[in-house]
């Protein structure tokens, strides 16, 4: 199959392979290898270029531990991959590649009084910008090509200097491919690789942000426990997680730095960048992301300057002001850098546009671009000084961009490694935290690492994850009793209940959901009914949830009326008008619950007819209140809760001890067929749902011949669509 056979929304999928396939093969650092990544979408080009050079320039950890056996593969300010943009001028790849080793050699580590000490590995290199050749003239275009076909003489000169030692991933769009393989067939005979990524061409002259996150940063709570489903009944819970500051942003210390601090570049004159400042002040505020397009930034990263320039030129409505001061703080940043400043200046100054962008965030601007920017400017600040008292907060900070990243849409698709890699920090921040020293740092972060865990646990190894989870949120606790507001320690008391709730469904789960149940009441006294009214539900409907399941193990006839009891509650709180979802939810809960009790072998026959009325009409009540809201921010299935109803409705007449007359008996057989049609219409992609569903309308219409006779028979099937009647009748 090839590319433009994939379907939109096969992108995902197909460019999340693509992804991980380069990334293996750039992570192998192998020499001479020529790879080329294709991409017509310059919003995913970019996006994929900056997590490559996040994941490969600095390997995890780099900054902060000693080498292993003596030696390192990189230092805080010398790169594994490094990010060139094409010279549209001279547009010589292997020529951009020569001049940034000869300014750069890799530097010598690991020296000591008996021994010489050897130079870092030559870093690999990854060039964007050719699809801009399209707008410069012919003989540019030629030129380019002219200087691939020199690949020959270049891999065989002596004249070639490190080039020989690197790799070279070089990005294209498929026409400049084409081109390639026609015109510059020497080039094309030493690729190692193609990858070509799926996506809708993006015009060169545009560079279109990624949609922002459907949700703000500050409202960053865990709402639902996924759906427990036994028999047709899907129970809910949520959870409240925490404030933007409890989830905060923390630090990757993969740094795309382009020119490190220990090779600085040659100097400018500092009043050429004072000049430039006044210029900027006086340009047309509309324009300012082409205005950094004029100036030679040689000391900083390209791709840094390449997404700020793109978040600027995709906010015009903001305020001019903000645009201006993020232009001052670049050319602040490579004046002083020409002037040598010490890493401790130049780190605190990439923490300052790191925390600008943060600002953004916390406002609701969660693009892509400013997620990266503020990861980009954070691992620049760690990387210059490590040894900063604010290296703990930067990593947390890091963190929980990552965090975010992995919550905002990503044509990558690479969620997993971004929640992985938040992980990966807020460890790395641990090390460096004293919980007897900074206890509020050391118990933001444990809580941080704990909702990271509760993520990745719904992506894999669900049982270790929500291990992880536990551990973190009862670290959090521990240390959070004499430093965390009421109200935040009672979010993580909530938390961990869920935690062990989603522990419980995979060990344990007598004891597990026993320690939910005790941290969701703990967490409950902290909420006051009257001040935080639909919070106070939620954790009710937790409990009552967690009772539920408790009652398939243990003592189910208490265990189910304890449910129902705290369900009733919760209902008192989340009512139609005020969370009409929410009061869905619970009363589905509740309709559940009441089934299981009426089916239990040790309720009476005048109890069962009683509660599976009580099941019916909070079934009602819930379907009612779902189709109000157009099925849209429900915590349940609402198919599953038809078919519920269906049942009850089935069983309540099948029950011998039902006494009502014919025409009661019709109408309940009638609704239990209705719902059931329901359910099968909405379960028509879900073959093993749809085909259970089947089999309640067959023993409905059976149910209709056995207590009306025949004339009932043939009024259950004339409710039937004639489309399903081919399937049913064979079964009758």
């Amino acid at each position: 199959m090839s590319v433009n056979d994939i379907t939109h929304s096969d992108h995902f999928t197909w460019n999340r392979k693509v992804y991980n396939r380069l990334k293996i093969a750039l992570s192998l650092g192998l020499r001479r290898q020529v790879f080329l990544a294709v991409s017509d979408n310059l919003n995913l080009r970019n996006q994929v270029a900056a997590r490559l050079h996040s994941t490969l320039a600095y390997p995890v950890g780099q900054v902060l531990y000693k080498p292993v056996d003596g030696y390192e593969s990189s230092t805080s300010a010398y790169p594994r991959l490094v990010t060139l943009r094409l010279n549209l001028n001279d547009p010589n790849p292997i020529d951009h590649v020569n001049q940034w080793l000869s300014n750069y050699p890799p530097p010598i580590v690991s020296t000591s009084k008996d021994t010489p000490g050897k130079p870092l590995p030559i870093p690999m290199f990854q060039i964007v910008g050719v699809e801009q050749l399209t707008k410069q003239p012919v003989a540019i275009q030629r030129l380019f090509l002219h200087y691939l076909r020199l690949t020959d003489e270049n891999y065989s000169s002596l004249q070639t200097g490190l080039f020989l030692e690197t790799s070279l991933l070089l990005w294209v769009t498929r026409p400049w491919l084409s081109a390639i393989q026609e015109s510059a067939p020497q080039f094309w005979r030493w690729r190692t690789g193609v990858f070509v990524f799926a996506g809708e061409p993006t015009p060169s002259t545009q560079s279109q942000a990624v949609p922002e996150s459907s949700s703000s940063p500050r409202n960053w709570d865990l709402e639902d426990i996924n759906p427990s489903v036994l028999d047709e009944s899907v129970m809910e819970s949520e959870t409240y997680g925490t404030s933007a500051r409890e989830l905060n942003f923390e630090d990757d210390l993969d740094l795309p730095v382009e020119s490190p601090t220990n090779h600085p570049g040659k100097k400018e004159n500092s009043k050429s960048f004072k000049a430039r400042k006044e210029q900027q002040k006086s340009g047309d505020q509309s324009s300012q992301g082409n205005q950094l397009n004029q100036f030679s930034f040689s000391h900083i990263n390209k791709q840094l300057i390449q997404l700020i320039i793109t978040t600027i030129n995709t906010s015009p409505g903001e305020n001019g002001d903000d645009h201006q001061q993020l232009q001052e703080i670049l050319l602040e940043i490579e004046e002083l850098h020409s002037q040598q400043a010490s890493v401790e200046v130049l780190a605190r100054l990439y923490h300052h546009l790191g925390n600008l962008y943060r600002l953004r965030i916390e406002q609701g601007k969660s693009s892509s671009e400013n997620l990266m920017v503020a990861i980009l400017a954070y691992q620049e600040a760690i990387a210059y000084d490590e040894t900063s008292p604010q290296t703990p907060e930067i990593l947390n900070d890091l963190g929980t961009l990552y965090w975010m990243l992995y919550r905002t849409p990503h044509p990558s698709g690479d969620s997993k490694a971004y929640i992985e890699q938040a992980i990966e920090f807020y460890h790395l921040a641990l090390k460096l935290t004293s919980p007897q020293e900074k206890p509020e740092t050391h118990t933001r972060l444990q809580n941080n690492l704990g909702t990271a865990y509760s993520d990745l646990a719904r992506l894999t190894n669900p049982s270790e994850n929500w291990q992880q989870a536990v551990l973190a949120y009862s670290e959090a606790l521990r240390y959070g009793a004499a430093t965390m507001e009421s109200l935040k320690y009672a979010a993580c008391q909530n938390n961990l209940g869920t935690a062990y709730w989603h522990l419980a469904q995979h060990n344990q789960p007598v004891v597990n959901f026993k320690k939910a149940i005790a941290l969701y009441s703990q967490a409950l006294a902290q909420y006051s009914p009257e001040q935080e009214p639909l919070k106070h539900g939620m954790i009710q409907n937790n409990i009552g949830t967690a009772y539920w399941n408790l009652a398939q193990y243990e003592e189910s006839a208490e265990n189910l009326q304890l449910a129902i009891n705290v369900y009733h509650e919760a209902l008192k709180y989340r009512t139609p008008a005020k969370a009409p979802g929410a009061c869905a939810a619970t009363q589905n809960n509740l309709a559940t619950a009441y089934w299981h009790l009426a089916n239990l072998a040790q309720t009476t026959k005048e109890s069962r007819q009683n509660l599976l009325q009580l099941s019916i009409a909070a079934y009602d009540e819930a379907i009612a209140l779902a189709v109000s809201l157009r099925g849209n921010n429900l915590g349940f299935d609402l198919f599953a809760a038809h078919n519920n109803l269906g049942l009850a409705h089935y069983q309540l007449v099948m029950d011998s001890y039902f006494t009502g007359a014919q025409s009661t008996i019709s109408q309940h057989l009638e609704a239990a067929l209705t719902h059931h049609l329901h359910a099968i219409n909405g379960f028509a992609q879900q073959p093993e749902a749809r085909q259970t569903t089947l089999t309640y309308i067959v023993k409905t219409i059976r149910a209709f011949h056995n207590k009306l006779g025949i004339e009932g028979q043939n009024l259950g099937l004339s409710k039937v669509p004639g489309s399903l009647l081919p399937e049913i009748l064979p079964k009758l």
